[in-house]
């Protein structure tokens, strides 16, 4: 179906999207596009470093849990005016 575009066509589908959008909104759209790409990078690497941690420690315990510091989420790395704590559920292992 798209196969067939050439560069007319093109050009005109980004004249329709900045007469629709704006100019001066567009700019904004792509940043916070990029802001939440990076966000959801660097989460989906914080959950694949819980998961390798879980495995290899999954037999280590820890002695309290509340002698740990609570963890927090932060909306961009090196954003520290929008990070707010995280609760974390309790385990408890019943085997």
């Amino acid at each position: 179906m798209f196969s067939n575009l050439r560069a007319p066509e093109i050009i005109l589908i980004l004249v329709i999207i900045v007469l629709l959008f704006g100019a001066k909104k567009l700019p904004d759209m792509a940043r916070s596009l990029g802001k939440s790409a990076r966000i959801l990078k660097s989460e989906a690497k914080a959950m694949k470093k819980e998961g390798e941690a879980e495995g290899g420690a999954a037999s280590e315990a820890p002695a309290d849990a509340a002698q740990q510091a609570p963890r927090t989420i932060q909306a961009a790395p090196g954003d520290v005016n929008s990070s707010r704590p995280v609760a974390e559920p309790n385990r408890t292992n019943k085997s």
